[in-house]
């Protein structure tokens, strides 16, 4: 298999119970639904860093684009706008691939989600490199990591 999601290993989880694998709405849909694990009160201004403890599997030129379900704009948008996940995040030593939602609050009003709420959703996508493009550089660590 070259595209799947997977529960992250039991001592890199930040949530207990229940995890819910991201699933496509209908047939047709072409982005998976992200679930949330746990209960958060958000208040007006603030990021609440929800960790589903799913990771996410996918062929070496591909990547996973994140980014808020429509039915929650104008409450909640993505706390760095959007979220790009490589296919080298997948098994990190840092976090083992640990998908982060941070949502910020852009509502004047206190927002809940709660555990199962969709909170985002994901699309595969594939990508080019250039013809001269030779990194060989290898991931060291999870999010936020490449910044070399």
């Amino acid at each position: 298999m070259d595209r799947y999601f997977s529960v992250v290993r039991e001592d890199m989880r930040r949530t207990n119970g229940d995890i819910i694998i991201p699933k496509r709405a209908t047939k047709h849909s072409m982005a998976y639904d992200i679930y949330s694990n746990d209960n958060y009160t958000i208040l007006p201004n603030q990021i609440a860093k929800i960790w589903t403890d799913i990771k996410v599997h996918m062929k070496q030129d591909e990547g996973f684009i994140i980014n808020v379900r429509s039915s929650m704009g104008g409450k909640f948008m993505l706390a760095n706008t959007s979220g790009w996940v490589d296919s080298d995040y997948y098994d990190n030593p840092s976090n083992d691939g640990n998908l982060g939602v941070f949502l910020l609050n852009i509502s004047n009003e206190t927002q809940y989600i709660h555990k199962g709420d969709r909170i985002a959703q994901g699309m595969f996508i594939k990508y080019l490199t250039t013809d001269d493009d030779f990194v060989t550089t290898e991931r060291t660590g999870g999010f936020g990591s490449t910044n070399v």
